[in-house]
């Protein structure tokens, strides 16, 4: 199962990485677009940390993840990316009970704890727009 969620979770980090990079280019505000940065910085990071974990139980990589569609309304996508953050804590908190090798449990904190970051900035975002 944590294989599975692992492998699902990479494939998440790698499209929300791409979809808020998209997103990025609908604003001119400073702040939205530090918000915006911020997150798609860290989606890499996880999807990176995720990837050597993935390496690290299966001895593969998660190949070809898909790219989701670009945000073309600013508004709907911080909501998508809102929802998306929130299910992503879950699936992560999950995941931190399960974690089968102790170098697990970094990289699934430090994503639990950005993605709850993630949310709070777009929630902001949301209610502003």
């Amino acid at each position: 199962m944590f294989i599975n969620k692992l492998k699902e979770s990479i494939e998440d980090e790698y499209r929300a990485y791409h979809f808020y990079k998209s997103m990025y280019q609908l604003t001119t505000d400073p702040l939205w677009q530090d918000f915006i940065k911020h997150a798609y910085e860290d989606e890499k990071s996880h999807y990176e940390m995720f990837q050597q974990l993935h390496y690290m139980l299966t001895g593969t990589f998660v190949q070809n993840p898909k790219k989701t569609l670009p945000c073309y309304d600013l508004k709907n996508c911080v909501e998508k990316a809102l929802l998306d953050e929130l299910e992503a804590v879950e699936t992560y908190k999950v995941m931190l009970l399960t974690i089968p090798i102790q170098q697990a449990y970094n990289p699934i904190f430090i994503a639990l704890h950005d993605e709850l970051e993630h949310a709070i900035r777009f929630s902001t975002m949301y209610n502003a727009l």
